[in-house]
């Protein structure tokens, strides 16, 4: 399975923009979906998850209220609202097999939100 992301760019605080991991190839069905996000000199941290069959979301502190994470069949979005700038990162999707264990990672995209 390839992970692909999309829809990062440059954006004022405020502003909305919505993230694309569209999945493609064969491998294990993944269980879960989950969006990361890295800031220079920080460590990845978890913003957002989903279970891809009920739909069950989970997200961090710092987000809840303003990210939204969905999928449809091949596709898993963040949709990112009320940007600040602490947001600015390179957001990472990852999709796992909780049956065998195994991690998809996309190659990432970067948000950048300037104040």
């Amino acid at each position: 399975v390839q992970l692909v992301e999309s829809g990062g760019g440059l954006v004022r605080a405020g502003d909305s923009l919505r993230l694309s991991c569209a999945a493609s190839g064969t491998g294990p069905k993944p269980d879960v979906a989950r969006w990361y996000r890295q800031a220079p000199g920080k460590q990845r941290e978890l913003v957002a998850g989903i279970t891809t069959g009920a739909g069950n979301t989970n997200y961090t502190n710092s987000v809840r209220g303003r990210f939204i994470i969905s999928r449809d069949s091949n596709t898993v979005y963040l949709q990112m609202n009320s940007l600040k700038p602490e947001d600015t990162a390179v957001y990472y999707c990852m999709a796992k097999s909780l049956t065998h264990q195994i991690e998809y990672w996309g190659q990432g995209t970067q948000v950048t939100v300037s104040p």
